[in-house]
C-alpha cells in the first residue's frame, strides 16, 4: 500500500458517493478523535507493545490525513503543504545538521531551537513570553510549560530548596482557608499549591503528568486488589466501615511491595 493510495482512499472517504460519518466531519468535530487517539497511543508506548503502538500510530496518522483533507477541500492547504512546511521546518531548525551550525548536546540544540523559534513568523507576532501554550493543555502540563518559559528569561528560582518552601507556604495557606471554610479562598490556594508542587516537579526533573498518571496507575491497582481481597473473603465493599476497608488496603500495599518487579 503506497502514500498516496492513502491519500486517495481519505479523499474518497471524504468524497459525495463516499462514508456519511466522514464527510460530516470538520477541523472541530475531529479533535476529540485526535485527543483520545493520541491518549491511546500514549497506552501503547506504556505497554512497550510493538504492534499497538504501529496500530495507534495509524490512527494518529488518520487524523492527521482527516484534517489534510478537509483542509484540501476548502483550498486552504493540502497534505503535500503539511509535508513541505514541516519538511522546511526540520531543516531549518536542525543547522547542526543540514547547515553549518553547530551543537554537540542535547541541551544545545534545545537552546539554538528555541532561538530559532523566536525568529519565525509566528513567534515574532507573539506579544509576551508565555505566547505559544495552549489553554487546552492539560493543566499540569500547561502550568509546566508556563513555567519554563518564564525561567527561559531569568524569572525562575536558582536552585529547588525555595521552591520547596513556596510548596509549604501554600500548603499553610490551603489550610488556613479551610480553617476559615471560605471556598473560594480553598479554590484559590489549592490552585497556587498545584502550580507549585508543578514548579518544583520541573527542578528536580520530574515529569508532573506523567507522574500523576503513574500514581493514579497506583491506587487503582491497589484498591483492585484490595476488592479482590474483600470479595475472595465473601465480604462486599457496600456496607463496610472505613476502617474495615482500610486493614485491606494496607494488605494489598503490602502484597505489592512483595511483588517481582518485571
Amino acid at each position: 500500500m503506497s502514500w498516496s493510495r492513502l491519500v486517495e482512499i481519505i479523499a474518497k472517504l471524504r468524497a459525495p458517493d463516499g462514508c456519511p460519518w466522514d464527510r460530516e466531519q470538520t477541523h472541530t468535530s475531529l479533535k476529540r478523535y485526535l485527543l483520545e487517539e493520541t491518549y491511546e497511543l500514549f497506552e501503547a508506548i506504556d505497554q512497550n507493545n510493538p504492534r499497538a503502538i504501529m496500530d495507534e500510530l495509524g490512527d494518529v496518522l488518520l487524523q492527521v490525513l482527516l484534517h489534510a483533507q478537509i483542509g484540501a477541500e476548502g483550498e486552504h492547504f493540502t497534505i503535500d503543504d503539511v509535508i513541505s512546511n514541516l519538511s522546511e521546518k526540520l531543516i531549518r531548525r536542525h543547522p547542526h545538521v543540514f547547515g553549518e551550525g553547530e551543537a554537540d548536546t542535547p541541551a544545545e540544540v534545545a537552546r539554538n531551537w528555541d532561538a530559532i523559534k523566536r525568529t519565525e513568523k509566528a513567534a515574532a507576532e507573539r506579544t509576551s513570553v508565555l505566547d505559544g501554550v495552549p489553554r487546552v493543555f492539560p493543566a499540569l502540563m500547561r502550568a509546566e510549560k508556563v513555567q519554563k518559559k518564564a525561567a527561559k528569561v531569568g524569572f525562575d528560582w536558582d536552585e529547588p530548596a525555595p521552591v520547596l518552601m513556596k510548596v509549604e507556604e501554600e500548603l499553610d495557606e490551603v489550610r488556613e482557608a479551610y480553617r476559615r471554610q471560605d471556598q473560594e479562598a480553598l479554590q484559590e490556594e489549592l490552585g497556587d499549591l498545584l502550580f507549585a508542587a508543578v514548579n518544583f516537579a520541573r527542578f528536580v526533573n520530574v515529569d508532573p503528568e506523567f507522574t500523576l498518571q503513574e500514581a493514579t496507575d497506583k491506587f487503582v491497582e491497589r484498591f483492585r486488589l484490595m476488592e479482590e481481597m474483600i470479595t475472595a473473603e465473601g465480604g462486599k465493599l457496600e456496607g463496610m466501615t472505613l476502617e474495615e476497608m482500610d486493614r485491606y488496603w494496607e494488605k494489598a500495599k503490602l502484597q505489592l511491595r512483595r511483588k517481582p518487579q518485571s
